[in-house]
C-alpha cells in the first residue's frame, strides 16, 4: 500500500499537473523535510523553538558564499552545514551539560533564534537586510547549471525534493528504532534516574540536536535554491521557528507522516489566509498559527494524523472484541 502510494506521489507531475499545483507540492514536501526535521527532536522532549536558526544559516551561508566569493553551492552547503552543528554544538552542550531543560531551553533557543535574523538584518551590506537578496542567476542563457544548482524546470526541484523527503523519513525511522531513543524517552522522564543507570545524558541529548540542526539546514539550502530569493522573515527568526512547531503538533508528532501531514495542512492554511484577507493583515499568520498551537495542544494533543491513527486503531479494537 505504502509502496503503491509512493509510485502515485512521484508520477504525479508526470499526468498533466499545472505550474500552480506542483509548486505547491514542492513546498509541502520541502517543509516536510524541515518539519521531520524538528520532529526529530522535539518528540524526544527537547522543544525548540531556534531551528529558524538553522534554517537561516543553510539558506544565507549558500547564497552569500555564491554571491559575493563565487562559491558553488557544492562547496558552500558543506560550509553551511558545519556551520549550523557548531551553533548547535556552542547552545547545546552547556544547556544539556547544566541540566537547562523543559521552559527554559525553550527560551535559550527562542533567542538564537531571533538574535540569528537581527544577525542577518543587521549585516545588511552583504545580506539584503529585511529585504532580502536573489541569488546570481546562472540560467542566462541554459535551463539548468548543476554548478549553481539552479533548474527552471519544477519536475527537476520535485524529485530532488522527493528525494531529501525520503531521506528525511528514512533518518526518522533509523533513530526511532535505535537504542538511542528509549535512552531519550528515559532522560525525557527523569533525567537524573536515567544518568544514575549509566546513560550518557548530555552526549545522547547533543548528538541528536547536531542531528536535527543538520537537516533542517539541509532544508534551508533546498529553500534557497528553490526559491531564488531569501529574507529574515522566510527562512528564520520566531516565526519561522513558530511554524515548524505548529506544523509538527498540527500533523502528528509521534507519527512519521505525522510532519508532512502538518507541512500540508500550513501550506494549505496559508494559502487560504492570503486569498482571503491577502496582505493587509499583517502577522495575521503568526496569530492564527499561535491560536491554532494552543487549539491543538488542548483539544488534539496527537495531531491530526496522530488522532485518525488513534481512532482506526480503536474501531480496530471493537471490531475484534466484537
Amino acid at each position: 500500500m505504502k509502496y503503491a502510494a509512493l509510485a502515485l506521489l512521484a508520477a504525479a507531475p508526470l499526468l498533466g499537473m499545472g505550474n500552480y499545483p506542483l509548486h505547491l507540492l514542492i513546498l509541502c514536501l520541502l517543509w516536510a523535510c524541515v518539519y521531520t526535521s524538528w520532529s526529530v527532536m522535539g518528540r524526544l522532549g527537547m522543544v525548540s523553538f531556534g531551528h529558524g536558526a538553522f534554517m537561516g544559516i543553510g539558506a544565507y551561508v549558500v547564497v552569500m558564499g555564491w554571491n559575493h566569493y563565487g562559491l558553488s553551492p557544492w562547496i558552500g552547503t558543506p560550509i553551511a552545514l558545519a556551520l549550523a552543528a557548531a551553533v548547535a554544538f556552542l547552545i547545546g552542550y552547556p544547556c544539556f551539560r547544566f541540566k537547562i531543560v523543559g521552559h527554559y531551553f525553550a527560551l535559550v533557543t527562542l533567542a538564537l533564534s531571533e538574535v540569528t535574523r537581527l544577525i542577518i538584518v543587521a549585516l545588511r551590506d552583504q545580506t539584503g537586510g529585511s529585504l532580502g537578496v536573489t541569488p546570481k542567476t546562472a540560467l542566462a542563457d541554459v535551463s539548468y547549471s548543476l554548478n549553481a544548482l539552479q533548474f527552471s524546470s519544477k519536475l527537476v526541484w520535485f524529485y530532488v525534493i522527493l528525494a531529501f523527503w525520503l531521506g528525511g523519513l528514512w533518518i526518522w525511522k533509523k533513530v526511532d528504532e535505535s537504542m538511542g531513543r528509549l535512552a531519550l524517552e528515559a532522560i525525557s522522564q527523569e533525567e537524573d534516574a536515567a544518568a544514575s543507570i549509566g546513560i550518557n545524558v548530555t552526549k545522547l541529548k547533543l548528538g541528536v540536536t547536531i542531528l536535527s540542526a543538520l537537516m533542517t539546514c539541509m532544508g534551508g539550502v533546498l529553500y534557497a535554491q528553490y526559491q531564488l530569493y531569501v529574507n529574515p522573515d522566510t527562512v528564520s527568526g520566531i516565526g519561522i521557528s513558530l511554524q515548524m512547531v505548529f506544523g509538527v503538533i498540527a500533523g502528528g508528532m509521534f507519527v512519521r507522516l505525522g510532519p508532512t501531514v502538518g507541512a500540508a495542512f500550513t501550506l494549505l492554511l496559508a494559502e487560504g489566509l492570503r486569498l482571503w484577507f491577502g496582505n493587509q493583515y499583517h502577522g495575521l499568520d503568526l496569530t492564527v498559527y499561535g491560536l491554532m498551537l494552543v487549539l491543538f495542544i488542548i483539544y488534539m494533543p496527537k495531531g491530526i494524523l496522530g488522532a485518525a491513527s488513534g481512532a482506526l486503531e480503536k474501531r480496530r479494537m471493537v471490531r475484534a472484541g466484537a
